[in-house]
């Protein structure tokens, strides 16, 4: 795996480490094939009342009595894992982002939710190294995805990509274009994907998702060979550093701590003037695409924003 400081990854961002909560993953790769749990005994229902034990709800607990039972399931609809833990701040702040879409999505897909602590065989089937972390199953197979905080419109991507393995029509983006310079941003290829967002938003300027993938290009430029620990503790003891202080607010909402790097740039914002203070509010403005203009933070930030300026 490349270096997150440097690479732009999907598979690392935000992440928190379980090393010291899970034993050694097996040698198989989970990529390959789920191993069927029938030889640890029965498989329990999943609460709900449809035939089979599968629940008619959009969000369900998946636990290792039940995951035989789930990976059925998997064979008609497309079912996303979400590992968590109680203990996991990052978590919060994506679980609700996938409860949201799942409740959204109309029964196209099955959000299974999955207490890496109470379900430490699970971890280890599928090698959860950090949490949050969202995988799939498709047809009783599993398909990779991303650990980490992402913003929505990333994760309805990732959701969207599920369902399309699983042979679900989804909708199209108004601008096809949008799926390749996707792509290449999700590669890592910076320049293909600003090349491309770019001429959407010389043909459509105000595109909101060409808008933000541009954003994201330039954050990810931003970070490179950036220590993430080192930055945030620099600018933690330089507040007044501009420079300092907006890599960390980079870093952060690389981090899923969005309202805090918004926090950060808002402070500094009360304690600069003149052209300084017009290049921390930019850098926020830039901060505010990478999310959309339909985060509920964003909200907020844009309020405290104008009440620091005015």
């Amino acid at each position: 795996m490349s270096d997150p400081r440097t690479t732009p990854s999907i598979f690392t961002r935000g992440a928190v480490d379980l090393s010291a909560l899970r034993a050694p993953a097996p040698a198989q790769s989970p990529a390959a094939e789920v191993p069927s749990r029938a030889d640890d005994g029965p498989s329990g229902p999943i609460p709900g009342g449809l035939p089979g034990g599968i629940a008619p709800e959009a969000i369900i607990d998946v636990t290792e009595a039940n995951f035989q039972t789930v990976l059925e399931r998997s064979l008609s609809t497309p079912i996303v894992l979400d590992f968590w833990a109680d203990w996991c701040e990052p978590c919060k702040q994506l679980s609700p982002i996938l409860e949201r879409l799942a409740r959204a999505g109309g029964g196209s897909w099955v959000l299974g939710k999955i207490d890496v602590d109470q379900n430490p065989g699970l971890a280890q089937v599928f090698q959860v190294q950090g949490i949050p972390m969202v995988a799939a199953l498709v047809g009783g197979r599993p398909v990779q995805g991303f650990s980490g905080v992402l913003p929505e419109n990333q994760v309805k991507q990732y959701i969207d990509a599920v369902l399309k393995a699983g042979g679900v029509s989804v909708e199209e983006p108004a601008d096809p274009r949008l799926d390749a310079a996707d792509d290449a941003l999700m590669v890592g290829d910076l320049d293909e994907a600003e090349a491309a967002y770019r001429k959407i938003l010389a043909e459509h300027p105000a595109d909101a998702a060409a808008e933000s993938g541009l954003a994201q290009v330039e954050l990810y430029r931003r970070i490179t060979g950036a220590d993430p620990a080192t930055a945030v503790a620099k600018a933690d003891a330089a507040p007044d550093d501009l420079d300092a202080q907006r890599l960390a607010a980079d870093i952060e909402v690389l981090s899923g701590e969005a309202e805090k790097a918004y926090a950060r740039l808002v402070a500094l914002v009360k304690r600069t003037s003149g052209d300084e203070r017009e290049a921390v509010r930019k850098h926020l403005l830039s901060l505010f695409s990478v999310a959309g203009p339909d985060d509920p933070a964003v909200a907020g930030a844009r309020r405290a924003l104008a009440s620091a300026l005015f």
